[in-house]
């Protein structure tokens, strides 16, 4: 066990001090070389997670992507220790079990497979958000993310063994088809929707629509390929969305929401009301996300808010100390039905249609003329909805934010009513000397903790635990080896404990971490 964690508590409406809690720190599991953790989901006491873009070169059987699970891990588990030998480094170690290895990229001649109306365009090794979807006792589908440009998603049943073990079925094994949405784009981290359905997330690495059709812009890769999955240039305003995966045991099929707006989504968590959602938005200068759907359990429509944050303490403060109070700008309603019509206004627009100089999507001087409410209707809320908010007043500094997330049951009776989340890294507009947030700098992240009213609406979002320190000297393990280095996916479980994932190029082995709250 690692020394005490401090988390901030509120002391009075305007400040924050720090009080030792009986809070611990334990490193629970390590990757390969190369690998990010991903796709940590629990199913009963089965922890489900995958080894992202491993070495290729790896002297074990995990140099392909992979995905796997830890059967009836044991989170009363105590430290794994770093791994130091060239054998330890190359494999998954765990204290909580034995990690089984389900499928790997390029399995059954399927998995990964990114195949659109021009043929196979890549096998992708980035296995990120996973989902498990029963069918009865001991049996269901396992749907998977592979975040890449176009992007997938498999689905794999499985069934659980009398040994323990789980067992694939090679036969009902495949990705699914995104055609009927135009294709996918990064999909990145998700959760499980309390009805049951998958929620994957379009991360939309893209600030400048603008430049979406600029054949001389350099950091568009990806579309090309796009183009080939479609099979006509693509509209990037069919991109950045949550997207619903209905009928999940059946047909599979994939609806974007468009309502919940566009921008770089990490992750989406409905909360037990089944209207309230949070959206986490990745990336540099990015903005904090809030959905209310107007019927439970549909998320066809609603209103889609923004964050504004007002930090607890003065400019310079300790970033592992200080929070922010949190108050919600309204952006604006919408339906998927009303958005996709404007969406399609900017169809058939290609390369041969730029102009430089010139825009062919939604221009700066549209977003300043809805902000005014002088717009003919809602679009730059849902289209641009990080320039939306940004006109409207809320808080667009936060850098690198990473999974949010809630123990559904335990939220819903009232046990845990926390919702945390993983900034990656608290550094550039977090840490300049401008704007609503202005704390110090932490490299190696920061866990947010949110508390949930009885309402699931969030006021406050408090450090709970802090990355570091950081020492460049220190090459691979740049960040301290007995602390989280660059937080990512975030699980909550029931009893308010909480896995936190590595995506890390300061660690030299990724690590998993389980904070156990005082």
């Amino acid at each position: 066990m690692k020394p005490t964690h401090l988390i901030a508590v509120l002391a009075t409406s305007t400040c924050l001090t720090s009080a030792a809690m009986a809070d611990t720190l334990t490193r629970v599991a390590t990757v390969p070389v190369g690998g990010e953790i991903t796709g940590m989901f629990l199913q009963g006491d089965d922890l489900f997670f995958n080894v992202q873009h491993p070495a290729s070169d790896l002297p074990s059987d995990f140099a392909k992507a992979t995905v796997g699970v830890i059967a009836n891990a044991d989170f009363a588990a105590g430290e794994l220790a770093v791994p130091t030998s060239d054998d330890d480094k190359a494999v998954v170690k765990s204290s909580m079990g034995t990690y089984q290895i389900l499928v790997q990229e390029g399995d059954f001649g399927r998995i990964g497979h990114i195949v659109g109306a021009g043929g196979e365009i890549k096998i992708s090794n980035d296995p990120d958000f996973n989902a498990f979807v029963p069918t009865g006792d001991d049996v269901g589908y396992l749907f998977t993310n592979w975040e890449d440009r176009p992007g997938g998603m498999s689905r794999v049943k499985m069934s659980r063994a009398a040994d323990g073990m789980w067992r694939v079925d090679e036969t009902d094994a495949k990705m699914l088809d995104f055609s009927g949405v135009q294709g996918t784009w990064v999909n990145c981290f998700g959760t499980l929707s309390p009805w049951g359905t998958p929620l994957t997330s379009e991360e939309l690495y893209f600030d400048t629509t603008a430049d979406w059709n600029n054949p001389e812009y350099k950091y568009i890769g990806g579309v090309e390929a796009l183009e080939s999955y479609v099979g006509a240039y693509p509209n990037p305003y069919r991109y950045g969305y949550i997207v619903e995966i209905t009928d999940p045991a059946g047909t599979a099929t994939p609806v974007k929401l468009f309502a919940q707006g566009r921008f770089s989504h990490e992750n989406a968590v409905v909360m037990p009301d089944q209207r309230t959602v949070y959206l986490s938005d990745d990336g540099t200068d990015v903005v904090f996300y809030k959905f209310v759907a107007d019927t439970a359990g549909d998320m066809s429509a609603g209103t889609l808010y923004a964050a504004k944050a007002t930090q607890l303490g003065e400019p310079g403060a300790d970033s592992a100390t200080t929070g922010f109070q949190i108050s919600w700008i309204e952006l604006a309603h919408g339906s998927n039905t009303e958005i996709e019509s404007w969406i399609a206004q900017y169809d058939g627009i290609s390369q041969d249609d730029y102009v430089a100089g010139e825009n062919s999507y939604i221009s700066d001087a549209e977003v300043a003329e809805w902000a005014i409410g002088e717009a003919r209707d809602n679009r730059v809320a849902f289209l641009e909805s990080r320039k939306a908010a940004v006109a409207k007043g809320a808080t667009a500094e936060f850098r690198k934010m990473e999974g949010v997330n809630i123990n559904l049951d335990a939220a819903k009776n009232g046990s845990v009513p926390y919702m945390y989340m993983a900034m990656s890294a608290v550094e550039k507009g977090m840490s300049d000397d401008a704007g609503d947030i202005q704390v110090s700098q932490n490299k190696c992240g920061v866990v947010y903790e949110m508390k949930l009213d009885a309402n699931y609406n969030v006021g406050m979002m408090v450090p709970a635990v802090a990355g570091g320190p950081y020492d460049k000297n220190n090459g691979a393990n740049a960040c301290a080896l007995d602390n989280i280095s660059n937080p990512d996916n975030i699980l909550v479980l029931d009893n308010g404990d909480v896995l936190i994932g590595e995506d890390t190029g300061k660690h030299e082995n990724n690590a998993m971490w389980l904070w156990r709250r005082g």
